[in-house]
């Protein structure tokens, strides 16, 4: 004997059936008489009144219960999976692929027929429609998570406790994570990629600037817009995943440069180096407007050229983004115990470089000395170990280990020449390390990491593509350094 709740179900699904028969064979009639457009949405009620007979209104949906937030992932390129289109795409919410249309004829209205999927979402405008029915679903608050999570949002009283906000977030799995402290897809060979974006989410001005889409709204570049998306979805406190693709962004990169392609390893120093000023030149609105890449990033040093023969000295200020250290060249022979020596240098003498007195020798088409000082340092300060070399036959690697300072490293004793404060001005010359990436292995097979500390805590976390770990701090100063990111104090 059947339960009632059996035979009640048992009929729902019978008039479920019958009523997608009935559809089918109204939309093959009506497809005899006028094709639609498949990308026109403004039509679509009054095309369907005429096959039904009756307008198309406002109701409870009754196919909420298919919705499976499981399979939904909003982290990839918007385009149907039918016809390649970018335009008027929608999310099925039952399966998760992107189709487009809601009109006869349209992939989407065609899936909700075929598939018996009825509930979808317009990926731009966030509406949810029912299909083939096609009736928008209104203040439905069942749906919120899942608008939050294709487009999350942030009011600038969030965005001010993002820094003091120790309270983890669960995902759909059970999984727990911190927010901003989620993993990336390595998509074929983009690790480089995935440690430069962790550590410019330690950032807190430049973070808090793409937060808020409002602040670069005036812009049109698309990686602009990407990079703001992506560090949303970052920071997002209810993502259904513990993890995050950075798929359109990198769409948006391998639309705009060549180098840096999908399936081709790179150097994050020359990616974050381009990605910093392609941000910067598409963010200012005017030639000689700054941007908030270079208010964090941009400080000044003064160059003093002299060449061989002429005492007529050459002098002249840069700005610069990342300052780059020369490491010590190794040894060429192994000691006793025929091991080879990781030779150590502190980062006092590697930034010597810039005390305005010792003497660099480049050799060019004319010998030159030079010497660097640095005038201005900005609020984020950034490092460039110089550990690899290319020789006429293959690619080096320095293994230098960098003795270098956690908190507290205070650039005027590295570098006494900096500039004074005012007086009655409290200048702060003090800075913290917030982000350290570091390169394992050889040249040709290694691979990146990156280790952070979130300003909530004061713990250290080891991060490569989806590995998200605690690590210990002795771990992060006994790293192999490449790039680093430091803060100054009070910022």
């Amino acid at each position: 004997m059947k339960s009632e709740r059996e035979v009640k179900n048992g009929g729902v699904e019978e008039e479920r059936a019958a009523k997608r028969k009935r559809l089918i064979k109204q939309s093959n009639a009506y497809d005899g008489e006028q094709a639609i457009n498949v990308g026109d949405d403004d039509d679509v009620d009054a095309s369907s009144s005429k096959v039904r007979g009756k307008h198309s209104l406002p109701r409870d949906c009754p196919y909420l219960d298919t919705v499976n937030r499981q399979v939904l992932d909003f982290d990839f390129e918007r385009s149907c999976s039918v016809t390649m289109s970018n335009l008027n795409v929608y999310a099925c919410l039952v399966c998760g692929k992107y189709l487009q249309g809601r009109s006869h004829k349209s992939p989407a209205y065609t899936h909700s027929l075929e598939a018996g999927h009825h509930v979808y979402i317009n990926l731009l405008t966030e509406k949810v429609y029912c299909l083939p029915d096609n009736y928008e679903i209104i203040n439905d608050p069942s749906l919120d998570d899942i608008r939050h999570v294709l487009n999350p949002r942030f009011s600038r009283a969030q965005v001010e406790e993002l820094d003091r906000n120790k309270q983890w977030s669960r995902a759909l799995d059970g999984s727990h994570y911190l927010p901003g402290m989620v993993g990336l897809n390595n998509i074929q060979k983009t690790g480089f990629v995935n440690v430069t974006i962790q550590s410019l989410m330690r950032v807190a001005p430049l973070r808090n600037f793409f937060l808020i889409p409002e602040n670069y709204q005036h812009c049109k570049s698309p990686l602009v817009h990407r990079f703001g998306e992506l560090t949303r979805k970052i920071w997002h406190a209810r993502n259904f995943k513990r993890q995050v693709s950075p798929h359109e962004f990198l769409q948006a990169v391998t639309r705009r440069t060549k180098p840096f392609r999908i399936g081709q390893q790179s150097d994050p120093v020359d990616f974050m180096s381009w990605l910093l000023n392609t941000l910067h030149m598409d963010l200012r609105t005017s030639k000689d407007a700054s941007s908030i890449i270079h208010q964090c990033f941009q400080g000044e040093f003064e160059v003093v050229k002299e060449y061989q023969g002429i005492e007529k000295k050459e002098i002249s200020r840069m700005p610069f983004l990342m300052l780059g250290l020369d490491l010590p060249p190794p040894p060429l022979f192994k000691d006793v115990m025929e091991k080879n020596i990781i030779p150590q240098v502190a980062l006092f003498h590697l930034l010597k470089k810039f005390d305005g007195e010792t003497v660099t020798e480049v050799v060019g088409p004319r010998l030159a000395r030079m010497r660097y000082r640095v005038t201005k340092s900005p609020p984020y300060l950034m490092f460039h170990m110089l550990r690899f070399k290319k020789n006429n036959f293959f690619k080096e690697k320095n293994p230098t280990l960098v003795n270098f300072p956690v908190k507290d490293m205070d650039l005027r004793d590295y570098i006494p020449s900096l500039p004074t404060a005012a007086e009655g001005e409290k200048a702060c010359t003090k800075y913290n390390l917030i982000a350290n990436i570091v390169h394992d292995r050889k040249p040709e097979d290694g691979y990146f990491r990156v280790f952070v500390q979130p300003k909530s805590q004061e713990l250290w976390y080891e991060m490569q593509d989806l590995h998200v770990a605690e690590t210990l701090p002795q771990m992060v100063e006994l790293s192999e350094a490449y790039m680093q990111i430091y803060e100054l104090q009070g910022e």
